[in-house]
């Protein structure tokens, strides 16, 4: 078993990674009956995806000798009706890194091949952008 969720009340759980016991809250978004004080769901789903891109693009560079440290990625994700689904998932990472193109091709690629990219439904569009120092 991976993780355990805990439905607390009014609309929040409590998620716990088993091998860690590192815990983080969810909370109905305001959209959605809830207060909003905490990640939604679906906006774990959403970070998911840049912090999988991350991931792999870090073991990468460590491959190529190269650090990622400090580079970040801002996430917007876009809800659709009818059924209530994420519908589009945007990122735009900037990378705390000068690279030449053939290392930002290889890297932008990997990223592109995250596990969490490859499990969200195709009707999901992802924008992604890469910003390079």
């Amino acid at each position: 078993m991976t993780s355990r969720v805990t439905y607390l009340s009014d609309l929040r759980t409590e998620c716990e990674h088993l091998k860690s016991s590192n815990t983080f809250i969810t909370d109905a978004p305001t959209d959605n009956n809830g207060k909003g004080e905490a990640f939604s769901p679906t906006d774990t789903v959403a970070t998911a995806l840049a912090s999988c891109m991350l991931t792999v693009m870090g073991i990468k560079a460590r491959d190529m000798d190269l650090k990622l440290d400090g580079s970040t990625a801002e996430v917007t994700k876009v809800m659709a009706s009818n059924p209530r689904r994420i519908s589009e998932i945007k990122v735009v990472l900037h990378m705390n890194l000068a690279v030449d193109e053939k290392q930002r091709t290889i890297l932008e690629r990997t990223g592109h091949t995250c596990p969490v990219h490859y499990s969200l439904h195709p009707d999901i569009k992802k924008d992604i952008q890469f910003n390079w120092k």
